[in-house]
């Protein structure tokens, strides 16, 4: 969420100075190289203009430093200290269960416990694969005489920001308001009842300079609790009162949403000119994957291709597509996607992997191949799917959270590097491929081919400046230089052999790398992400035909079915965790599901139905539906709260209004209930998404690139869905080749659903419309309709295909 108000207001400018007095100290410049590991923020900054400062150059006063992104190893000797965290399964919250603090886990013991003692709450907030966090428990929390300041002085509480993101979107909220900038770990001092006074980010331990360290800043903090506590108390609630003004996000009774065309018009013309036209992208560095952005532009051009603009939208896409695929961001050794790249060509990236990148990712692929018909987007997709199965999967069916950046280097040595487990030498490519590559010109060998197709050198392919800490010094990050044919001419040799001798090499590294240490798994297994990765297998393997993506898509909804949702209770829970025996396992209080568990869950069950056809499915994202809307919607103003508003621990009840680097739960949950509408004949469902894009309208309005997934929705319910209905028996020939002909074009306006005779008396009972469709002559028939008006039946793919492609040439030409 963007506090744009509250960082204005006047409580908030008066508190900051406040806080900057408490501190006594100068602000020093920010640092800055090209490559300094401070990329803490998960949300990639938005490309719009003018541009905010890109996040390893955030405007921080005083000792606020925004940093994060990496990991460490845990303790090579055995621990000389344990605490409650100790009985956690996060495992960030694991990594710090042999401090020297006294932590807690976030939770009423720890509240309690500062009530009683009347000290105040220090709240630390990260993730497992975070480089900074673990550098500051390093230098600060394993460090005995700072862990002593800590418990004697504090009620100290360690939280893992992606089991609570509704504590660390408020908290988060305070840091920006009063620092200017914000990031990982994450640092705030409480008052007993939970309220900030005092935050900032990495704290180095001790004094640089100016700059004071972590020691020094505890001092002041309990100086000023002890004497000046009335004002620190009474700054911090005039902050969060300005944030509660600053944030809120509703609309106004009656009103109507945003008119889309325009709204949509200036989303593309906003993203045209943060576009960056030699390696696509927005802004020059660091560049983020942001799919939301090129789902967006796909999107426009579906409506839009019979323009200038639309046709524009479609190359930004697709070279941006093009561009990532080739760059270092793309792991061609291992399959995936790094975070994201801190150069402007895609090259050199920040190496820690997320599971929500890869969901997002598959997903702009394929439709880029349905756009395009290109094969190299569709082989992209399913190589990341390949990752997520093979590094990222849970035998019980779910997917873990993210890979660490960090590893100890095959050389060997204790300190982990960044990107250790992916770079190489040019020597190490020598001795692995010193092979000569069949048909070659010059009796090149399979390392020169290799070499020169992915830009390895002698001395390595990372520039100095960009290595400051010199992690990379010698090594290559692979990044495809040349053009397949251009490769396939300077060796003499055909596109289809050099293409079949990367594959191989490529192979014979991976078998290589699987040798080297490897980087932390952070084995979480988070709702909301889960319900991402079943979008992700459910609509590729429904695009390419792909049956195993499919049963991987299913055996996900099978997991999340069993062991996040609690049925007696009619709740999703956020997480679930791999136990020591492999098994899943929960703590001992759940974690209820937030608001974009219910979302991104609610979207996977729908794309699942649509590809697999299996009625339950949808019924059950009715269900998760119904339920989410009595927990989070906002009866007065419109759109869904992130979490239940009922929860009394959290002080600032927030609607992200952020398409990051995960879709806002409100830009999904828009979706959601739009396509539901049309499965359920809910009037109330259509109503929902138009009050919903009514509360976000002035956000949609001013700032329409904040929210392109919103845009999305807000375009579709302009065009009003589309529903194609298939009559026929679900494994007939007859009916998937109408299948086929349906998944692979793509179609942002449409809901899919299937008659058979047998499953289908949910959509009939709920669609009375539905009665009178049934198979032509025994033959498989589909119907496409709209706004109450249907086609007559069609029985041949390429003639259903006809109509569908016209249908798009048709709403490009309003």
């Amino acid at each position: 969420m963007l506090l744009r108000l509250a960082c204005k207001s006047k409580p908030v400018e008066q508190a900051r100075l406040v806080t900057a007095a408490a501190f006594k100290c100068t602000v020093p410049p920010p640092p800055h190289n090209k490559r300094q590991k401070s990329f803490g923020h998960h949300k990639p900054p938005l490309p719009s203009p003018p541009p905010p400062p890109p996040p390893n150059v955030r405007s921080t006063p005083c000792c606020f430093l925004s940093m994060a992104s990496g990991g460490e190893g845990p303790p090579a000797t055995p621990p000389r200290h344990s605490n409650r965290l100790a009985k956690e399964r996060s495992p960030y919250l694991l990594q710090h269960a042999h401090n020297p603090v006294d932590w807690y886990p976030w939770g009423q013991d720890a509240f309690d416990q500062a009530r009683i003692q009347d000290k105040p709450i220090f709240l630390s907030v990260g993730y497992s694969t975070c480089h900074w966090c673990h550098v500051m428990e390093r230098e600060s929390f394993e460090d005995e005489e700072i862990a002593q300041l800590l418990n004697v002085n504090f009620v100290c509480v360690k939280v893992d920001r992606e089991e609570r993101p509704d504590v660390d979107q408020v908290y988060m909220a305070f840091v920006q308001a009063t620092s200017g900038g914000g990031g990982w770990p994450m640092s705030v001092w409480l008052t007993p009842d939970l309220r900030p006074f005092i935050g900032g980010t990495y704290f180095p331990p001790r004094d640089q300079g100016r700059r004071p360290g972590f020691k020094t800043i505890l001092g002041r903090i309990t100086q000023q609790w002890q004497n000046n506590r009335s004002n620190l108390e009474s700054s911090g609630n005039r902050i969060l009162e300005a944030l509660k003004k600053g944030s809120a996000v509703a609309g106004k009774a009656g009103a109507s949403p945003p008119l889309a065309p325009s709204v949509a018009q200036r989303c593309f013309q906003e993203l045209a000119q943060s576009y960056e036209e030699e390696y696509g992208g927005f802004r020059e560095a660091p560049k983020f994957p942001t799919p939301v952005n090129l789902m967006f532009l796909m999107s426009y051009w579906s409506v839009n291709g019979s323009t200038s603009e639309g046709l524009e939208a479609l190359r930004m896409a697709l070279h941006t597509l093009r561009m990532m695929a080739r760059g270092g961001i793309h792991d061609h050794v291992g399959q995936g996607f790094h975070r994201y790249s801190t150069d402007s060509s895609w090259h050199l990236p920040h190496f820690e992997k997320m599971l929500y990148d890869q969901a997002q990712l598959a997903v702009a692929y394929v439709t880029a191949f349905q756009v395009s018909g290109e094969q190299i987007f569709a082989d992209v997709a399913k190589d990341i799917l390949l990752y997520v199965s093979r590094d990222l999967s849970d035998k019980s069916g779910g997917f873990y959270s993210a890979e660490d950046a960090d590893s100890v280097p095959t050389s060997g040595g204790a300190e982990k590097r960044e990107g250790a487990f992916c770079v190489w030498t040019a020597s190490e490519v020598e001795r692995l491929l010193g092979d000569v590559a069949v048909g070659a010109s010059g009796s090149a060998t399979l390392a020169e081919v290799f070499m020169h197709h992915y830009g390895v050198k002698e001395q390595g392919n990372v520039a100095p400046e960009q290595d400051p800490h010199g992690e990379l010094r010698g090594q290559n990050v692979l990044i495809v230089r040349y053009s397949a044919e251009l490769t396939a001419a300077r060796f003499g040799i055909s596109v289809e052999t050099l293409n079949e001798l990367l594959a191989g090499t490529l192979a014979k590294m991976a078998e290589v790398r699987k040798l080297r240490p490897r980087p932390h798994l952070d084995t979480k297994m988070l709702a909301s992400w889960n319900g991402l990765m079943v979008s992700a297998y459910a609509r590729v393997g429904a695009a390419l035909g792909d049956e195993s993506l499919l049963e991987r898509a299913l055996r996900a909804g099978h997991f999340l079915k069993e062991h996040l949702w609690d049925a007696e209770r009619q709740t999703l829970l956020r997480s679930c965790y791999r136990g020591d025996q492999m098994e899943v396992q929960q703590i001992s209080t759940p974690i209820s599901g937030f608001l974009d568990d219910y979302a991104f869950i609610v979207c996977g069950l729908l794309d699942l139905y649509e590809a697999t056809l299996q009625i339950e499915w949808l019924q059950w994202a009715e269900e998760l539906q119904l339920r989410q809307d009595v927990l989070f919607w906002d009866s007065a103003g419109g759109g869904y709260f992130s979490c239940d508003p009922s929860d009394t621990t959290v002080l600032l009840q927030l609607k992200e209004d952020q398409d990051g680097a995960e879709p806002s739960a409100n830009s999904v949950s828009a979706w959601n209930v739009l396509r539901l509408s049309q499965y359920t004949g809910r009037q109330e469902w259509l109503q929902r998404c138009q009050k919903l894009l009514a509360a976000f309208s002035e956000r949609l309005t001013k700032l329409p690139i904040a929210l392109p997934e919103m845009v999305r929705a807000l375009m579709a319910q302009h065009h009003m869905l589309q529903q194609i209905v298939i009559c026929g028996q679900k494994d007939s020939p007859d009916t998937k080749a109408l299948l086929e002909a349906v998944n692979s074009l793509f179609l942002p306006h449409r809901v899919l659903m299937l008659l058979d005779g047998s499953s289908d008396a949910f959509l009939r009972e709920l669609l009375p419309a539905l009665s009178s469709m049934c198979m032509q002559g025994g033959v498989a028939s589909a119907y496409v309709c709209q706004d109450l008006t249907c086609s007559l039946p069609v029985t041949e793919p390429k003639e259903l295909r006809r109509l569908l492609l016209d249908g798009i040439a048709a709403t490009q030409a309003e």
